[in-house]
């Protein structure tokens, strides 16, 4: 009984090696929790406010609120859509509401598939 205790006394003063050990799995998640999420996020950011500066008269664009419309001109925070050409129907809007920005040379995609 007091051999065990004696024991158990003897082995807490480990030195460095032990304080690396206990040290390295966290630095180990850290590095992948970066790789994993942090970083591809803010690439994905990036890439997102080069779109949206690069907003350009003629662009097709969707908002954060899922409509879509087509630019006619371009301000230094905000952008004129065409929502509607029936009726023309113009809104301004803040650029950091655009989500998603589709290029006019994009080509349209058929929505018509023949099997």
């Amino acid at each position: 009984m007091f051999g065990s205790t004696a024991h158990a006394a003897g082995a807490a003063g480990g030195g460095p090696q032990d304080m690396l050990l206990q040290v390295a799995p966290l630095a180990v998640l850290f590095v992948l929790f970066y790789f994993l999420l942090i970083r591809p996020q803010q690439q994905r950011a990036k890439k997102h406010a080069e779109e949206v500066q690069g907003v350009k008269r003629g662009d097709n664009v969707v908002l954060s609120s899922g409509v879509m419309g087509k630019v006619t001109s371009v301000g230094d925070t905000e952008v004129t859509l065409e929502i509607s050409t029936t009726p023309k129907v113009e809104v301004k809007v803040v650029k950091s509401m655009i989500s998603d920005v589709k290029s006019r040379t994009a080509p349209a995609v058929a929505n018509d598939a023949k099997a």
